[in-house]
């Protein structure tokens, strides 16, 4: 191996442990503020829950809004690879498939519930990540509900933007139930009559 070459592996060592070390950190937080909120959870919690100092950890995430932003980040890194888009799907279809996704990813649901309420206090570094998504999703679905309404598929009376907003809240209430009671709440079922009753067959 030359010596250009040694230096490339010498690179690579350092990097892929600091990787860990960050990931380790984001893995930490994510179920210190799950559990705890984003409020009630201390860099401490999550040092200690990483198995490192807290200097250690700032060295990483200079600030506890910083980490916050990386959990969240992380989050849709979480959901979008795992459960990619397929563009031949209906908007129906692409709801409840990740719907049943999410079964499997209780964690990281329940971290979003939590963070997703906590952000409505007084300055919370997540509101704007929130209020953003928020807006994007509406934004996303009404478009989809229109095409389906220039196709013929949505009920007479139905208005597109109305059903994306009742989607988005429906979605999340239903979540919160069943983080509560999984035995007993059906997300995908519940979303499904949703689908029934403002869609023609």
């Amino acid at each position: 191996m030359t010596t250009k070459d040694g230096n490339r592996a010498g690179r690579r060592g350092p990097y892929a442990k600091s990787e860990a070390r960050r990931r380790a950190i984001l893995d930490a937080a994510h179920a210190v503020f799950a559990s705890r909120g984003y409020r009630g959870g201390s860099l401490q919690d999550v040092a200690d829950q990483a198995g490192m100092s807290q200097t250690s950890l700032l060295h990483y995430f200079p600030s506890k809004s910083d980490l916050l932003m990386a959990v969240l980040a992380r989050r849709d890194e979480i959901t979008e690879t795992a459960n990619p888009a397929d563009m031949a799907e209906g908007l129906a279809e692409v709801v409840f498939r990740t719907a049943k996704y999410n079964e499997d990813i209780p964690g990281v649901i329940e971290l979003y519930t939590v963070l997703c309420a906590e952000s409505l206090t007084e300055g919370h570094p997540g509101r704007e990540y929130f209020a953003d998504r928020f807006a994007r999703l509406r934004q996303s679905y009404a478009r989809r509900f229109t095409e389906l309404q220039s196709e013929g598929k949505l009920r007479p009376g139905v208005d597109p933007q109305q059903a994306a907003t009742s989607l988005v809240g429906l979605w999340d209430g239903l979540q919160t139930q069943w983080l509560l009671a999984p035995d007993e709440v059906d997300v995908a079922g519940s979303l499904r009559g949703f689908f029934d009753l403002v869609t023609l067959p």
